[in-house]
């Protein structure tokens, strides 16, 4: 039963163990993937750009806002 919950952990650990561990010690130090040196990092290495209008949600609407009820 303990095995069946962390099967997907062990599979994504065999496939890539340089990223699984990679990804894991940025979530423990909390490391923000979008925030310079490492985004530059990132894209040097992967060979795109993101910009953060692409990555970034909408905010929402700021004060009161008008609705109509029928």
């Amino acid at each position: 039963m303990f095995f069946e919950e962390i099967q997907p952990f062990v599979k994504e650990l065999l496939a890539e163990p340089v990223a699984f561990f990679g990804g894991f010690a940025s979530g423990v130090l909390g490391v923000d993937l979008s925030q310079d040196p490492v985004k530059t990092w990132l894209e040097k290495q992967t060979g795109t750009t993101s910009s953060d209008d692409d990555q970034m949600p909408p905010s929402p609407p700021s004060g009161p806002q008008a609705i109509s009820i029928d």
